[in-house]
């Protein structure tokens, strides 16, 4: 038997999964469930995980997979599933690799001629494009320097979403989108670095964090 916040993060990670495709973040888990810090989602997830109710799937960032859930639950439809890289492996899309993303302080964004082939179980729909990752400041999203992050183009996000973002036309970096009254502000992922804040008119969305690839 679950407890009441096991259940209640359960349903919201499988109402998101049914909302967008992919895992929230935790920090929108915690915001969800009202808690006051990550560890406390940690353990959450993990009492999930050992009672059968989710899995992680390797080598992607906030990547988790509902297995199941429990009898009499409210929940939304069934989550569209999130495959890991070793399905569909004959699968394989050559996405545009646009050089190396900060995910530290932003770095110019460089648009490049390389392609790198990807799992096409990595993606979902609509147009991807790839970025190397450079830095450290998203490590507590998993997200580690020389991954790669495969993106979908959008110009939009929600709070809480992994985006890329163009800073003042010219600086690219990935981080966590949020909107902080009239302002911007990009969080990362790392007690070591703080958050950057920005006018909006200095800000253009140019994709959300949709995978990860990495490379051993």
């Amino acid at each position: 038997m679950l407890t009441r916040k096991q259940q209640e993060l359960l349903i919201f990670i499988h109402d998101h999964l049914a909302d967008s495709g992919v895992s929230p973040s935790f920090e929108e888990m915690k915001d969800a469930l009202e808690l006051k810090s990550k560890s406390g989602v940690h353990r959450l997830i993990s009492a999930l995980e050992e009672r059968g109710f989710i899995r992680r799937l390797p080598n992607r960032a906030r990547a988790l997979e509902v297995v199941k859930m429990p009898d009499g639950a409210a929940s939304k439809a069934a989550p569209r599933p999130v495959i890991p890289a070793a399905a569909n492996s004959n699968d394989i899309v050559e996405l545009p690799l646009h050089g190396r993303i900060a995910a530290g302080t932003p770095i110019e964004a460089l648009q490049g001629t390389e392609s790198l082939a990807v799992p096409a179980a990595l993606l979902g729909p609509g147009e991807h494009y790839a970025l190397e990752v450079s830095g450290d400041s998203m490590v507590d999203e998993g997200i580690l320097d020389g991954d790669y992050a495969l993106v979908r183009k959008t110009d939009t996000a929600r709070d809480g979403e992994i985006v890329v973002a163009l800073v003042d036309n010219s600086e690219a970096t990935l981080k966590t989108f949020r909107r902080e009254g009239s302002m911007i502000r990009l969080d990362p992922a790392n007690r070591n670095y703080d958050p950057q804040r920005y006018r909006p008119d200095q800000v253009v969305v140019q994709g959300k964090l949709a995978g990860l690839l990495r490379r051993y």
